[in-house]
């Protein structure tokens, strides 16, 4: 399974460090141990559906946890039936220099 998320916390850090709440999010992401790629304007990551959708929640709350006032995620899910979708590295790999 393949998903994107973006969270938008609000404010999106704090006055020392501008995109905590945001590097919180991505720190979860790092330490799950499934594929991920991180973008300028979302993070993709890979793995089983019960592994991607713990990690979207997880990832949303973190936000909060890390002290944002709240939070919008923007999700997007890629599963095929039989679970053998593209990878990240078949959707990206040609396009890489």
């Amino acid at each position: 399974m393949l998903a994107e998320i973006q969270v938008s916390p609000r404010p999106s850090g704090t006055p020392d460090a501008k995109y905590a709440y945001v590097d919180a999010a991505i720190a979860v992401i790092q330490a799950s141990g499934l594929t991920y790629e991180v973008g300028a304007m979302g993070t993709f990551v890979q793995g089983s559906p019960d592994e991607v959708w713990a990690l979207l929640r997880a990832v949303h709350e973190a936000t909060l946890a890390a002290g944002a006032d709240g939070v919008q995620s923007n999700i997007k899910v890629s599963q095929g039936a039989d679970d053998a979708g593209p990878t990240i590295a078949d959707l990206v790999t040609k396009f890489r220099a």
